[in-house]
Formats: structure tokens, sequence, C-alpha cells
């Protein structure tokens, strides 16, 4: 084993400072820590600006942005940033040394009639039946599963647990705590929030889903039937066109394909737009809104996660969603010196600290939507980390 891979002797002096990015075309493994940066969206591209003034080339931020625009975001200036296939040894240098742990309990917050109860009070205010519904066109909508095991769960064990699914991001990052016991965000998302490499920008909103069928022929049934989803649709629409209306003014071109994708992956079949531009600006001492972890702040948390208007559904959310999301459907990535960098929206994930395992799952609320069907939406979602953990979702209670 190489030295530099080795567990080392105390987690929190080491690997509870390594954040890990690991996808199929590249990845990285940051090191230690040099400092930190925790502000709100809205100051996070000044703030990125001038804390690379003057800073080495090969510097960068990596970490997190919460879903709540008003919470301070989680980044990190590593004291080194190591490549990808550094990164693969290092996970499985970790996870290979990890117990699996077992002995589950589950616990739903909300359940599945609760949260079917919430989707029909959204739903109420979508069609304006309630006061203040009017104007609100869209909310996500997200439940919890408290997954506690006997023994403890390691981070990046579970993250290794993620590869099988070769079309996402699979990350792992340490989180801050108020009392003593080590937490990582750890989950592998299929959703790139934007991109820069130079001028050229990307985004790719996933938006509108449908579980894959048990077997070739069903999986492909339900994939056509999303095509045609005229709610999917509808809801597709609405996070590509705010997506749009974001970028077009830091743009030269941008370019935003008329019709969505289909986009599989292991458990899921979601609709996906591609869109690309080119910034009017994207010198390094350009402007601050011009770097890769402003362009995220400024597009997160968008309408796939969020709904639109984007103030109007946060406070919904806040209303209906009985636990925080913290860094659920916010955002994790990196951004150099340059302004380059990748930013994903954090899905399919799970709080994990010492023996218990939150997980995520919202789905798209639009004025025609049936709780039901979305409840089973979020419980599909669930499988991903379900399976990861090794919890067979067939032998969860339906009431889950």
């Amino acid at each position: 084993m190489r030295e530099d891979l080795a567990r080392p002797a105390q987690q929190a002096a080491d690997g509870g400072t390594r954040m890990l990015l690991l996808s199929r075309e590249g990845g990285l493994l940051s090191e230690g820590l040099q400092a930190q940066l925790a502000v709100p969206a809205a100051q996070l591209g000044s703030a990125v600006a001038q804390h690379f003034a003057g800073a080495a080339a090969d510097a960068r931020l990596v970490g997190a942005l919460p879903f709540d625009r008003s919470a301070p975001a989680h980044l990190l200036a590593p004291r080194r940033v190591r490549d990808a296939g550094t990164a693969a040894a290092w996970l499985h240098c970790m996870a290979g040394q990890a117990q699996a742990p077992q002995g589950w309990s589950l616990q739903a917050e909300p359940g599945r009639a609760g949260y079917a109860d919430a989707v029909a009070r959204a739903v109420q205010r979508l069609q304006g039946a309630a006061p203040g519904g009017t104007g609100l066109h869209k909310v996500v909508l997200a439940r919890t599963l408290r997954a506690r095991s006997a023994t403890p769960i390691d981070p990046w064990w579970l993250a290794r647990r993620l590869a099988g699914d070769p079309g996402v991001l699979r990350y792992v990052l340490p989180l801050q705590t108020a009392d003593a016991a080590p937490a990582w965000l750890v989950g592998a998302t299929p959703e790139l929030l934007l991109s820069r490499r130079g001028a050229a920008i990307a985004s790719e909103p996933l938006a509108g889903s449908a579980a894959r069928g048990p077997d070739l022929a069903a999986s492909e049934a339900r994939a056509e039937a999303l095509r045609r989803s005229a709610k999917d649709l509808g809801e597709h629409r609405y996070v590509v066109q705010a997506i749009a209306d974001l970028l077009a003014p830091l743009c030269r071109q941008l370019r935003v394909p008329a019709t969505p994708a289909l986009h599989a992956t292991a458990s899921m079949w979601h609709l996906g737009t591609r869109i690309e531009g080119e910034l009017k600006d994207a010198s390094p001492g350009g402007l601050p809104q011009s770097s890769s972890a402003a362009l995220a702040a400024l597009l997160h948390p968008t309408p796939a996660v969020c709904g639109t208007p984007r103030a109007a559904a946060a406070a919904l959310i806040a209303q209906l969603e009985p636990v925080p999301r913290g860094f659920y459907a916010g955002a994790v990535g990196w951004c150099d010196a340059a302004g380059d960098g990748a930013w994903h929206v954090a899905l399919r994930c799970a709080h994990v600290q010492g023996h218990e395992a939150r997980l995520f799952a919202g789905a798209g609320i639009v004025a025609d939507s049936a709780p039901a069907l979305e409840a089973a939406e979020t419980r599909a979602k669930f499988n991903a980390m379900l399976n990861a953990l090794g919890i067979d979702p067939a032998l969860l209670s339906p009431d889950l």
C-alpha cells in the first residue's frame, strides 16, 4: 500500500479534511485545509474573486453550497489536490478497510402518507385555491429516510458502493458539525448544474422522472411514457427557461435545445436538456460573477430542486418539509483561480454521521400532480442509496 494512501491514524486530522469528486470523466481528491469560505450565495462571486486574487495558478476551492441561499457555503481551500487516478486509489484503499454496516432500522420523515398529504396541500396552493397561491408554478417537495445501523457507517465504503452507475458523479465531503462526531455528505448525482472551461459553459438540468421497470420492455415503456408526459414536459420547461434566463445576459451566445432528451441512471429515467453557451467575459481577472462558483450560485437552486418562482417555492418548502435540507439539493464541486470548474446538484445523497445515514429524495409538484404518484416517485428515488447501503428495497414497509 502506498504510504500517502494509508488510512490515517486520526480520521479528523486527515480523512476528515479530504473531499472526493469522481466520475467517468475524471475527478479529484483534495487534501488538507488552508482556508475556508463561508458566505451566502449572493456574496459568493465577490468572495471567490477576492480569495483567488494573487493566488497561485493551481489554487482551487472545493466544497458545497447549501440548498438555502441565505445559508453560508462550505468551501475549502485545500493544501493539495490530487488527480482522478489518486482519488480512485484513495477510495479503494479507504473502502477496502471498512466493514459493511448491518442491523438496520428505518424511519421515514414524513412517511408516504404524510408526504402525499403535503403534496396535496402544495397542489391546492398551485391551483390558487389557497391564499397566496397565485404566481406559484412549481414546487419541489422532499422527504427523508433515516437509516440507522447497529455498526458505524463508513462514508468511503458507501461512496465505493455507489460505483455501479457510470453516469453519475460520486462525492464525499467532510461537513462541519456542532457535536464531536465527524459527518460527511456522500452521494452520486446525475445532474450537472454548471461547468466552465474558459469561455465555454454548460448546464444539464434534469426534471421529470420515472422509475425504470423490472425488465427491458417495461423500462422502455416507462421511458416512452415519460417522453410524452405533458405534466413532466411542462415541469421540465420551467427549469430550462429559468436557467436560460439567468445565463443569457452573461453570454455572447446560448444554445438551448427545443426538446429534452432521455437521461438514464441505474434506477431512474429523467428528462434532460444540455444547455451550452459562451461567456462574454471569461478572463481570470474578469467579472466576479463569471467564475464557475459564482455562476453556480447564480443558478442555484434551480426549479429542478426548488420550484418557480424561486422565492415563493422556497417559502412553501420551508412550510411543508419537516426536516431542513442542509446540503441536499445544494451543489458540490470545485473552482480554480482561472474561474474554471464544475458544480453538480447534490442529489442521491446521504448525511452520514456515526451509525446514521439520512437519505433524501424529492419530486417536482405542479398543479396537476397526483399525490400518490409523487410519493411513489420519492420512494423509487431512495433506491440508489438503499442499494448502496446493502438494504433490499423490496423488503421495506409500504408505508415508507
